[in-house]
């Protein structure tokens, strides 16, 4: 066996390492991958006021500070049994989805892409071809014209001939896994460019109601405090513009070059490259019209799309066998004399990453897991953006499961959002209408329980996040996070299962092992983020509490 390292892994969030064991074919017989930056933000909330709680935690990562705050947030109201109006939630629903939005097209564009991508390709392109490639996907192509392909393949000759090529630089150009042609990889390019701007104008969306971003301040327990932004018709009017906006961008752009993708590396998709084990879980959520979810709860074992279960918290367990904790201490027990990881033994560590686990086993989080549960689930609001994806590349619900399929589903929901997210508006424009202008639920905090315990479970965009919170005497005493990462990218456990991550490496071929660009490209399409997957765990309070969910929108 020959064993690659990739550290640190680039275009993510956070500190991420990549172990894998070839043979002699450059198949890929084994992998561990490694969160290698130790968080200790529960150490941070813990003795604070569980008011404070938002702020705090929304500073877990730069990236996802909406889930987190709103997490938070959440989780001490449900503590402490409030309830916000309608309004608040309403809002903090449009905050989450613009997140949603905004993730995807920047994780694909600016994260993924270069993995698809050859810079140097481009320049051998033909614009008004280009122009032709663009039409096979979109009736309606986005920013296609002749003058527009001059423009951007001048612009990329330019990088290419400075010899700075910028977020350009350090790719793996003319790799063989690059599969395609010049006016494709041109095409591409120039929405690459599009979405810098598109990544701007979404945020300002987010910030419409969360004040700024990244780390929104106006969600607040009991509600949100971006009243005025409620009732002024512009800051409404700005919001719809924007959305507007993007949904040109997705559907002409994102969703069209999806299908590109997915039809040049259509024998790859078969191939059931980069398919994890078959285990997907889904919280839902996100109730658009008193009664109907963007998204069903579900769990699948073993890609049986046939008998899904329903979500059940109290399955859920953690283990640190792999992971460098100690009763409830970090334990760090450092690399090998030569820098690689310690996994020659069953009870090696090697992550800062914690392994949890539904039912005893790995499960598989994110835009799949959500897109292939609320497939099957019946959800009908869904089910026409599946259908017509996979007739138009001519795929199967199976093919979804592997490493460009799991970005398939990611631009389907993105599409699906974009589509939704105005059923929200009206609903937020219908109460105010008829004079609902409530946006906090009043209580009086020394009135509150001295102990309290909550829990909240959210799907965000990288897929399931949970957190849990334990009050004693008005102050936090133990917190807890199961963010998506934790779930994608969790080392091995007790019974040697491997996580996500590591369980789509397994059978990858890599053409050239000085160039790993096949690991790359599996890993990245998970969308790492590992400031959110570390976190500390209370070895002597494991169970927080019983709680019982209320299927209630």
């Amino acid at each position: 066996m020959k064993k690659i390292v990739i550290d640190p892994i680039t275009r993510i969030e956070g500190h991420l390492r990549a172990e894998v064991e070839i043979d002699d074919e450059g198949i890929v017989q084994e992998a561990y991958v490694s969160g290698q930056l130790f968080r200790g933000i529960e150490i941070i909330l813990k003795d604070r006021d569980p008011r404070d709680a938002g702020l705090l935690a929304g500073r877990i990562c730069g990236v996802c500070t909406n889930s987190h705050f709103r997490g938070a947030v959440s989780t001490v109201e449900d503590a402490y049994s409030i309830v916000a109006p309608k309004n608040a939630e309403i809002i903090r629903d449009l905050m989450s989805l613009a997140l949603f939005i905004q993730d995807h097209v920047t994780h694909f564009y600016h994260l993924h892409l270069l993995d698809f991508v050859d810079v140097t390709k481009a320049l051998e392109a033909d614009p008004k071809m280009t122009s032709k490639t663009a039409h096979i996907y979109s009736s309606k192509p986005y920013a296609n014209s002749h003058s527009h392909y001059v423009y951007v393949k001048e612009k990329l000759a330019k990088f290419v001939d400075s010899g700075r090529l910028g977020p350009f630089s350090n790719g793996y150009w003319g790799h063989s896994d690059y599969k395609l042609t010049p006016e494709e990889n041109l095409l591409l390019l120039s929405h690459y460019l599009e979405a810098l701007k598109f990544q701007t104008d979404i945020s300002k969306a987010i910030a419409i109601f969360g004040a700024k971003t990244p780390h929104p301040q106006t969600i607040v327990v009991g509600g949100i405090t971006s009243v005025a932004d409620m009732l002024n018709p512009q800051r409404l009017n700005d919001f719809i513009f924007i959305l507007k906006e993007a949904k040109g961008f997705i559907d002409r752009a994102y969703l069209p070059d999806m299908k590109l993708l997915a039809t040049a590396y259509k024998e790859e998709i078969k191939a059931g490259s980069g398919r994890s084990i078959g285990n997907f879980l889904s919280v839902g959520g996100y109730c658009f019209d008193n009664e109907n979810l963007l998204f069903e709860n579900g769990v699948i074992y073993g890609h049986d799309f046939e008998n899904i279960e329903s979500f059940d918290e109290h399955k859920i367990t953690e283990e640190v066998e792999r992971a460098w904790y100690k009763d409830d201490e970090p334990y760090y027990t450092d690399l090998n004399g030569d820098g690689s990881l310690k996994t020659a033994n069953a009870d090696d560590k090697y992550s800062w990453i914690k392994a949890p686990r539904y039912d005893g086993k790995t499960m598989e989080s994110g835009p799949l897991a959500r897109i292939l549960i609320s497939y099957k689930q019946g959800n009908r609001f869904i089910k026409p953006f599946v259908d017509e994806f996979l007739e138009f590349c001519d795929l199967e619900l199976l093919d979804f499961s592997s490493t460009v399929g799991r970005n398939a589903a990611r631009a389907i929901e993105t599409a699906y959002i974009s589509e939704y997210i105005f059923k929200f508006i009206n609903r937020l424009v219908e109460n105010i209408k008829y004079y609902d202008t409530e946006t906090w639920t009043k209580y009086t905090f020394e009135n509150l329980p001295k102990e309290a315990k909550g829990r909240i479970f959210l799907e965000v965009p990288r897929g399931v996040l949970s957190h849990f919170i334990n009050i004693e005497d008005r102050k936090i005493k133990n917190y807890q996070v199961i963010a998506p990462t934790t779930w994608n990218a969790s080392p091995k456990d007790s019974k040697d299962q491997r996580g996500p991550y590591e369980e789509a490496l397994i059978g990858i071929k890599l053409d050239d092992p000085s160039r790993p660009l096949e690991v790359l490209k599996v890993l990245h399409s998970f969308d790492p983020c590992l400031a959110c997957a570390v976190h500390i765990i209370d070895m002597k309070g494991k169970d927080l509490g019983n709680y019982k969910i209320n299927a209630i929108c």
